[in-house]
């Protein structure tokens, strides 16, 4: 009989939640035959995200994962094997109720949000004693071999060079979201918060002597883009010119096309988690807007990235970069930050695929999920 996990995910922020625990119930399921239901409590965000599953109020059954509505009034059903509560999410009364009174116990999880802070380390793994005599353990991302990961398909890396190598499937791709490339442009791909960096950026790539192909798929930085625009709406397929920059509106995106749309472009602007860590399989330059957080905290999450990412750079990229991600955050001038990075290209962009080779030599998120369960099977054993 196979395993059963069921994953539990709250939508919080559009779509940063579900694309993370979609992807790794789509990897259980696929690449280790496991029986996953995964619960989200707004299936709309599940079906953007997901578009074969547009049909009905489900539940559906895609890839292997049985996908269901989490109600506020939760039925009874049977506790899987294993239990992920994603992004510390609370679980239904009832369902850790029933948890309590199962004759073997559930590996109960809180998969915690991705962070490069040095106490993750020591806290991944820990258990957490509940009411009941249950237990719940913290399982943290991250970026070296004491945590569990980042979330990585088996074949991901093969399947990105692959599609890098081939023109042809790129240009295809392309013209299937209506971009033409312009001879001798870079490209860029624009995913963010709002953000009121955005008009330094924007003025600094149409003043700059190398043409810029923006690809920006739909989000909440389009208010922002309107305002540099000087327009009122923007729509699926438009585009813009203002000197050497082209703006491109892109529709909403599958994760598989967001995928291509990142190894199609020499640099990648993203956002929150999901994306985050899709940019760095791409193995190309990435900007990363953080999840803004109370009190600041979220500025010694990314310096603790930044200091892990920016090791093995000279002083001077370091400098630039880190000048970069800090007035795309809200601290220095966008326009002279991206102007400063410039002669740091090259090594940027050989970096970029080092760090990717370097996060890929480690377990993935998934197996290391995978791995724990069994270690604790014999531990209980």
């Amino acid at each position: 009989m196979a395993v059963r996990w069921d994953i539990f995910c709250c939508v919080v922020d559009n779509y940063g939640d579900i694309g993370v625990t979609w992807r790794l119930a789509r990897q259980l399921a696929l690449e280790y035959g496991l029986e996953v239901c995964l619960w989200v409590d707004e299936p709309g965000a599940f079906r953007r995200l997901c578009p074969q599953a547009d049909v009905g109020a489900g539940p559906w059954r895609i890839d292997g994962v049985e996908v269901r509505q989490w109600p506020a009034d939760f039925p009874a059903v049977d506790v899987a094997d294993v239990v992920i509560e994603a992004f510390a999410c609370s679980l239904p009364e009832g369902y850790v109720a029933a948890m309590a009174e199962r004759t073997s116990p559930a590996l109960w999880l809180n998969l915690e949000y991705l962070s490069a802070e040095d106490w993750v380390a020591g806290c991944h793994g820990l258990p957490s004693p509940q009411p009941g005599g249950l237990r719940k353990f913290f399982f943290f991302p991250g970026f070296t071999e004491s945590t569990g990961g980042l979330l990585r398909e088996a074949d991901v890396l093969l399947r990105r060079r692959a599609f890098q190598a081939d023109a042809e499937a790129r240009r295809a791709f392309l013209a299937g979201i209506g971009i033409v490339p312009w001879a001798g442009a870079r490209m860029i791909s624009l995913f963010a918060y709002e953000n009121t960096a955005l008009a330094g950026w924007l003025d600094a790539l149409a003043a700059a002597a190398e043409p810029t192909q923006l690809l920006v798929p739909r989000g909440r930085i389009e208010a922002d883009l309107c305002r540099w625009l000087g327009v009122d709406t923007l729509e699926d397929g438009g585009h813009w010119r203002r000197a050497n920059l082209q703006v491109h509106l892109l529709p909403f995106l599958s994760q598989a096309d967001y995928d291509r749309l990142l190894w199609c472009c020499d640099f990648n602007a993203v956002r929150g988690e999901e994306s985050f860590v899709r940019a760095q399989w791409a193995g190309r330059p990435l900007l990363w807007h953080i999840y803004q957080q109370e009190e600041g905290a979220h500025w010694e999450k990314l310096d603790a990235f930044l200091d892990s990412y920016c090791a093995a750079l000279t002083d001077q990229a370091a400098s630039a970069l880190r000048a970069l991600w800090s007035a795309w955050n809200g601290k220095g001038d966008m326009a002279q930050a991206w102007q400063g990075l410039a002669e740091h290209g090259e090594q940027l962009a050989a970096h970029a695929e080092h760090w990717c080779q370097e996060q890929a030599s480690r377990p993935d998120l998934a197996a290391a999920l995978v791995q724990f369960h069994r270690n604790w099977l014999s531990c209980a054993a």
